[in-house]
């Protein structure tokens, strides 16, 4: 059940407290070639006998999700939501520029309202550093907080995370980049996410730049999934535009990625064409009418499916990539998406392009009867004009990286946990060459 608490300042007559959801476009169909087992010759064992499922899509498929609150003032939720998980004193974590836009206050008036003392710590940089987590650490151990809670872009929730691990497992925090290395149960985790790509309040990863190696370290876990999820879409209306175009290709990178990575599965493919669906719909309209409700909701909802998608599929060389990009540069994770992101489809489809036909059919491109390797190089072309219409640039040297920092930036990628689940065999000669391609 639902508990309204104070109304928050209108920013939209479109976000009005009374304003119905705009309907959506329904998800594309699947694929011809994912109708079930039992369209597809396979048989289903009987008890005792051991899986044999060659194909993902007829397989086991394990889907976890945290509690999902979405809408137009779902962050009046926050208060009751931190009360269910056995919030007392809880511990929010934001930074200045959501202080600035309002977004903290209103958080901590839904969370005195509901009888809770919050603590606030806003001192997160984009990519969150180490040092960062460990002073964040420290505070929430003097301040004698509980539940963990974020309310902001993906930096805030991966600090909120790693201050969640040190709580109780210890250590440093560079010293869970990995698989499963968090073995000890953490503090309830409740996040209300203000962009619209990150995945972050919905996902196992946690990415902390190490600020001694110029490297992003990702950490993936079960346990980093939150608990709750609130979703308002009236947050993402104060992002900056460039920061709206980076979250908003940081998801479709998402989507494609969890699509074709090796761990998918037919839940993950029904949120990742779906969500390649809305957010291809909508990011154009983002830009041009910030303030409109229905292409924020349809952002909102996609990078929600998006987040849904790869945490339970994982990633690919994209995000292998711009981790490290990230870490040396300090640069916008989105942004290297969006560059790094057509060269990857085009390097993984010269193995086998067949995935990519079902995500350009979501897309909106004509793929009846063409050759997949055809249909996989206009998607990528296709998100490359998706990018420059949203201000993205054309190359990797526009962000500061230049040809002496490829050897060191494709040997550090081949020790990303993204890379494991790409759908293409990759040595450090294919990465070097796809930086050298990118610059």
């Amino acid at each position: 059940m639902l508990h309204p608490t104070r109304a928050a300042p209108e920013l939209s007559d479109d976000f009005g407290p009374r304003a119905r959801l705009p309907r959506l476009p329904a998800p594309p169909p699947i694929e011809p070639d994912d109708r079930g087992v039992e369209d597809r010759g396979v048989e289903l064992a009987g008890p005792g006998s051991a899986p044999a499922y060659p194909d993902p899509s007829t397989g086991l498929a394990k889907f976890h999700v945290p509690e999902i609150v979405f809408g137009p003032h779902a962050l009046a939720e926050l208060g009751h939501c931190a009360l269910r998980v056995g919030a007392r004193r809880p511990f929010l974590v934001t930074d200045p520029g959501i202080v600035a836009a309002g977004w903290a206050a209103e958080a901590v008036d839904h969370l005195r309202g509901a009888g809770l003392r919050p603590v606030v710590w806003s001192d997160v940089t984009p990519n969150p550093k180490d040092g960062e987590i460990a002073a964040a650490y420290e505070h929430y151990l003097d301040s004698g907080a509980d539940v963990i809670l974020a309310v902001g872009g993906g930096s805030c929730i991966d600090a909120a995370k790693g201050v969640a691990i040190l709580s109780s497992n210890g250590g440093t925090i560079l010293g869970y980049a990995g698989v499963d290395k968090v073995v000890q149960p953490i503090p309830p985790l409740v996040m209300a996410p203000s962009t619209s790509g990150t995945g972050a309040d919905v996902s196992q990863f946690a990415v902390i730049t190490d600020t001694d190696r110029h490297i992003k370290i990702t950490i993936i876990s079960r346990t980093l999934v939150p608990e709750i999820s609130i979703i308002d879409p009236r947050l993402l209306t104060t992002m900056p535009e460039e920061l709206n175009a980076a979250t908003g290709l940081d998801a479709l990178t998402h989507a494609v990625e969890a699509y074709v990575s090796r761990a998918h599965n037919r839940l993950t493919d029904h949120h990742a064409l779906h969500a390649a669906h809305l957010i291809t719909s909508n990011l154009r309209d983002t830009t041009l009418e910030p303030r409109r409700a229905a292409p924020r909701i349809g952002m909102a909802q996609g990078a929600l499916e998006a987040g849904m998608a790869f945490t339970n599929a994982i990633l690919g060389i994209t995000h292998a990539m711009s981790h490290q990009v990230g870490g040396l540069l300090d640069a916008p994770h989105g942004v290297l998406n969006g560059v790094l992101l057509p060269h990857a489809i085009r390097f993984n489809a010269a193995e086998d392009p067949h995935r990519y036909v079902p995500l350009a059919a979501a897309v909106g491109i004509d793929v009846e009867g063409r050759p997949a390797d055809e249909v996989a190089d206009e998607l990528a072309s296709f998100i490359r004009t998706l990018a420059d219409d949203v201000g993205v640039p054309k190359g990797l040297s526009d962000l500061g990286v230049s040809e002496a920092d490829v050897p060191t930036l494709a040997r550090t990628t081949l020790a990303d946990a993204c890379l494991a689940t790409n759908p293409r065999e990759v040595d450090v000669a294919d990465v070097f060459a796809l930086f050298r391609q990118a610059l």
